[in-house]
């Protein structure tokens, strides 16, 4: 029987990725559709994957808490510490797996936190990079090796929360 790690994992990023704004609440139906399929199982679980796309963005808020909580995964507040950081890997791990380019990392990771996020500093320093290519000695494959790098140090980098779940925002 095949691991159910790589379904948890997907549908914990697309978790955090939708708590900070990033990808829609059809999307998580979508990735919860996905969960049952590769075998996590649970009741919530399948009520989330049973929303249809009207109504996902009512829905996903009040299901995927507790979806998550029973399948052991964790809900990242909005705005919290934990939950950029969990974003910002998630962000990266999407880039390893060829859905976005090492680019588009780099300027959503920028876009989104800024130079505010210690964690995904690095980044936002390489997007800077990317505007000034044509005044500098550097290639565009350059900084995307760089960014490659910075991406895959954030995946590998271990998915524990730095801050209690259950906080107040």
């Amino acid at each position: 029987m095949p691991s159910t790690a790589p379904a948890a994992r997907k549908l914990q990023d697309c978790a955090v990725l939708w708590s900070m704004g990033e990808i829609r609440a059809t999307d998580v139906v979508t990735a919860a559709c996905e969960a049952l399929v590769a075998g996590l199982d649970s009741p919530a679980l399948r009520i989330l994957a049973a929303c249809t796309r009207a109504e996902a963005n009512y829905d996903v808020p009040d299901l995927l808490p507790p979806a998550l909580d029973e399948l052991g995964l964790t809900f990242y507040p909005v705005g919290s510490d934990a939950g950029q950081e969990a974003a910002a890997r998630a962000l990266a791990s999407r880039m390893l797996a060829g859905e976005l380019t090492p680019r588009e990392l780099a300027f959503r990771i920028h876009q989104r936190f800024g130079h505010e996020l210690p964690l995904a500093e690095r980044l936002a320093e390489l997007d800077d990079e990317y505007d000034i290519l044509e005044y500098g000695d550097r290639t565009p494959a350059q900084v995307d090796a760089d960014v490659t790098a910075e991406a895959l140090r954030l995946a590998q980098r271990p998915r524990v929360p730095t801050e209690p779940t259950d906080a107040p925002t």
